[in-house]
């Protein structure tokens, strides 16, 4: 049983994910905009936050940088959206977003979604996921990196100590995002990498990241030619 925070500006949406969330044993709670949020993250943290992106007060992307940057980023957020374009999912996951959801949500998907955000709940306050099995080690600006470039470590079955830092890290472990690029360009960094993440989760296999990702399999192909992934990285062992 977990405590998740649902923030949607649409009732029907909120009582749906409820009606859901309830029946798998989760005790949920209901935010309508951006400012019931903050009093329901300041009453204490949840193990999980669905956010919408679009709300009327603040949106979600904002309120996401808000937690970020004030430390308040130490639960799993999920990201929910109709019509964000893979720039806003991009920016989300940068900032530190699990997850992003398209609406409208199928059961499957926010079940599967919602289990894996469980399974990744930080157990050390302070440090906040950027992607699945993802922990941002590093900020923009930071005296030891570049200025304008977002460095992240890509970490899978390596222990995180209290500090934040990392006892074990595999291969690849270092991804950085040029913010001075051209935004194709930035893009196609982060979705090489991503593609990059998965083969190895999957162990090369074609099919199941194709599964993973939501791509047909010669679409996927094509793409990770396109992006120059080494399809061999995905051979290799982890941790």
């Amino acid at each position: 049983m977990a405590n998740i925070l649902v923030v949607d500006d649409e009732l029907g949406i909120r009582d749906l994910l409820s009606e859901i969330l309830n029946d798998e044993g989760h005790n949920v709670e209901l935010a309508e905009n951006a400012a019931q949020a903050r009093e329901a993250r300041l009453r204490g943290a949840p193990d999980l936050v669905l956010l919408d992106i679009w709300m009327p007060d603040t949106d979600g992307v904002s309120l996401l940088k808000e937690w970020s940057a004030s430390g308040l980023l130490t639960m799993p957020v999920i990201m929910m959206s109709g019509h964000a374009t893979i720039d806003t999912a991009v920016e989300a996951t940068r900032i530190g977003a699990l997850a992003f959801l398209e609406k409208p949500i199928t059961l499957q998907k926010l079940l599967k979604s919602v289990e894996q955000g469980l399974a990744r709940k930080p157990k050390a306050l302070g440090i906040a996921p950027t992607s699945v099995n993802a922990v941002r080690t590093a900020h923009v600006g930071a005296s030891s990196y570049a200025p304008n470039v977002v460095h992240t470590h890509v970490v899978q079955n390596s222990h995180i100590n209290s500090a934040g830092a990392n006892d074990n890290v595999p291969w690849s472990n270092l991804q950085s995002f040029d913010l001075n690029q051209p935004l194709r360009d930035a893009r196609d960094a982060f979705e090489k990498a991503y593609f990059e993440y998965h083969l190895v989760q999957e162990g090369g296999s074609m099919t199941r990241v194709a599964e993973k990702t939501g791509l047909e399999r010669t679409h996927l192909y094509r793409k990770l030619k396109q992006l120059g992934v080494d399809l061999s990285k995905g051979k290799r062992t982890v941790g």
